[in-house]
């Protein structure tokens, strides 16, 4: 198959959407599609495009056996409040509307897009109806339910009505339009998608990668840390306004001497980059039982996931169906239990709890969004209880290895391209 992949985030990026449709794209040139990606240079989640890949506003990308990749300019706002996140959005659409026209003359037999962003998604059908192609578009976000509910755009009136009303418009007119979770599946039929139309293209990991160390085995991150004694309650990802990250300072204050549960065993691990970085270097600043670390390549990932006794993942109110996290693939994979932060019934809570369409042990342990009482009363519950951490971990990595195994997610996707090519 001929297949055009239209997105903004695409490898190196090491987090989130880039992460998995670089992946995606390389996987299906390997199983010898023809493969063109056009997207953006790399800037997330630092929100700032990356030294090598400054100076030139269109590159293309050609290396044997990959995809080749076409980068388009764009705007990338230092701090991305709502109107210039909007711009940024609406600037990606506007560069790369000349390479994508392009590819018109390709003859692509099937065009891929991503949301976000939602602004591509007008000239990816236009590209299809030229060439006769198929259209397929995934939601990594909800886009725009997200700028609405997370404050970004007023809620009410005619801009919220008119946004609402094209993304029905434009969503209907592909040939596919899949989601993350059944959670977002279902949000999206409750948009008006036609169930035929829907289907579940969940995020996977690789799980010979990504998996738990042997007891007693060393980890390089706690050595180098001098941490090798310590309970690690780790944090790690995309450091931006939906994550919460709010509720991870007082939680370390609650633990540290003088605090409201001081615990020396207990030291926090806080690892990425993004817009609340900053703000959060100010909160836990001279904190004793906290480190800050950059974003780590790669090669460091598994490494990292096994530092951690405990995953952390805080989440907005109202943000848990609108995304589902990618981090959570590798955190389930290490087999080290999470505490989410998340309301019951949503995906995220079905997929740590151990609820749902999918019967299976729970992986962690759910407490509701914002509530700082439940979310120190779970970690406090869970440092002191070390049997009860090993079974939740051996849950973890046994859902992953079932359900999010990264060869069976994307052959079962692979026949969904074959089926409508």
């Amino acid at each position: 198959m001929k297949i055009l992949i239209y997105g903004l985030n695409y490898a190196p990026e090491l987090t989130g959407i880039g992460k998995y449709t670089g992946e995606m794209a390389s996987w299906l040139a390997a199983r010898g599609h023809e493969v063109r990606v056009v997207t953006a240079p790399p800037y997330y989640p630092a929100w700032s495009i990356r030294e090598d890949y400054r100076g030139k506003l269109y590159r293309t990308e050609r290396h044997p056996g990959e995809p080749v990749v076409y980068r388009v300019p764009l705007y990338v706002p230092s701090i991305p409040t709502g109107l210039k996140r909007i711009a940024h959005l609406f600037s990606f659409m506007l560069g790369s509307v000349p390479v994508m026209v392009r590819q018109a003359w390709w003859q692509p037999d099937i065009v891929f897009t991503v949301e976000p962003t939602f602004f591509g998604a007008p000239l990816a059908l236009l590209v299809a109806r030229a060439c006769g192609a198929a259209s397929w578009l995934h939601i990594q976000d909800f886009e725009v339910d997200a700028a609405f509910d997370l404050g970004l755009l007023p809620a009410e009136g005619p801009i919220h009505a008119l946004a609402l009303g094209m993304e029905e418009f434009f969503t209907r007119a592909f040939t596919r339009v899949s989601s993350i979770s059944t959670k977002m599946l279902e949000r999206a039929l409750n948009k008006g998608i036609p169930s035929t139309q829907a289907v579940l293209f969940p995020n996977w990991v690789d799980i010979d990668t990504v998996h738990p160390h042997e007891d007693g085995q060393p980890n390089s991150f706690r050595e180098e840390l001098g941490l090798q004694d310590k309970i690690i309650l780790l944090y790690s990802g995309n450091m931006g306004a939906k994550q919460g990250l709010e509720l991870l300072a007082p939680l370390a204050e609650a633990f540290s001497e003088g605090g409201s549960h001081p615990d020396s065993r207990v030291h926090f691990l806080f690892c990425g980059d993004g817009a609340f970085r900053p703000q959060l270097e100010t909160l836990v600043a001279h904190r004793s039982n906290v480190t800050l670390l950059p974003l780590q390549p790669l090669n460091r990932l598994n490494e990292l996931l096994n530092a951690a006794d405990i995953h952390l993942l805080p989440q907005r109110a109202g943000a848990a169906d609108l995304v589902m996290p990618s981090k959570l693939t590798g955190m389930l994979s290490s087999g080290r239990p999470i505490i989410a932060t998340a309301d019951p019934g949503t995906q995220v809570a079905q997929v740590v709890a151990g609820g749902g369409l999918i019967p299976h042990a729970p992986c962690g342990v759910v407490v509701p969004a914002e509530d700082a009482e439940a979310l120190h009363a779970a970690t406090a519950r869970l440092v002191d209880d070390s049997a009860l951490r090993a079974t939740l971990g051996r849950a973890a990595r046994r859902y992953a290895v079932q359900h999010l195994g990264k060869q069976q997610v994307l052959e079962q996707f692979e026949q969904s391209l074959q089926s409508i090519a």
